[in-house]
């Protein structure tokens, strides 16, 4: 039998709406370079991985100047759905040949431009042996308040025991695939997998892996790419 391979799979047919530019957020600049592109450049690097899969919208008018100039490990799919569920689903189907049920699948969010070679290879170590797979995440700090009426405080949640998932996600091809299937709309690939009654394993990340959402997010991304923070 021959040991399971790892793939990349992201995610980049969103709009970002909340970052009010006028082109999609993945390709937004941050020190120099689209976030979309310096996401491609760190999964290029990482000898653990196989190769890349990138889901873009079929009318996508920015990947083909965002694409480093080495393709021998990446492939764009035009394949993106209405949402992140989808194209990542849809994603799944587009590479089935290339790829097999064993093999781990990293799906990762074009919009954390901060991802590290050893962040990867942390999630892979952590997870290569494990019989379901998990996720990136790091630990709640803040003190989390429920808003109820008027805007006023509910109650106070505690915050033991809760994480800020992240991504790289990893799970294997066939139960990743079939999760999504089967699932209703998800926000990230682990609740699918929750779905069918399995504990996806969280493997605590870093704060410099957040999502970049809204305009404020790309100076403080700028600052933990300069190595400033």
């Amino acid at each position: 039998m021959n040991p399971p391979r790892y793939f990349a799979l992201i995610p980049a047919a969103g709009v970002g709406a909340r970052m009010g530019e006028k082109i999609p957020k993945q390709y937004v600049s941050i020190a120099g370079k689209p976030m979309l592109r310096r996401v491609l450049d760190t999964f290029s690097i990482a000898e653990s991985v196989t190769h890349t899969f990138v889901v873009v919208s079929q009318d996508d008018a920015y990947i083909d100047t965002t694409l480093p100039v080495d393709m021998s490990r990446l492939t764009v799919l035009r394949v993106g759905g209405a949402t992140r569920h989808l194209s990542v689903l849809n994603g799944l189907h587009a590479m089935r040949d290339q790829v097999s049920d064993d093999d781990w699948i990293l799906v990762h969010d074009a919009a954390r431009p901060g991802l590290t070679i050893t962040l990867i290879d942390t999630l892979i170590h952590s997870l290569q042996d494990d019989e379901i797979g998990g996720l990136l995440a790091v630990p709640v700090v803040d003190t989390l308040k429920r808003s109820g009426s008027g805007g006023r405080v509910e109650q106070t949640v505690a915050r033991d025991h809760l994480w800020a998932a992240q991504t790289p996600q990893m799970f294997r091809y066939g139960l990743l695939r079939r999760a999504l299937e089967q699932a209703a709309t998800v926000t990230d690939e682990a609740s699918a997998i929750e779905a069918l009654g399995l504990q996806p394993k969280l493997v605590e990340g870093n704060a410099r892996n957040f999502k970049v959402t809204l305009p404020h997010d790309v100076a403080l991304a700028e600052l933990y790419l300069k190595g400033l923070v």
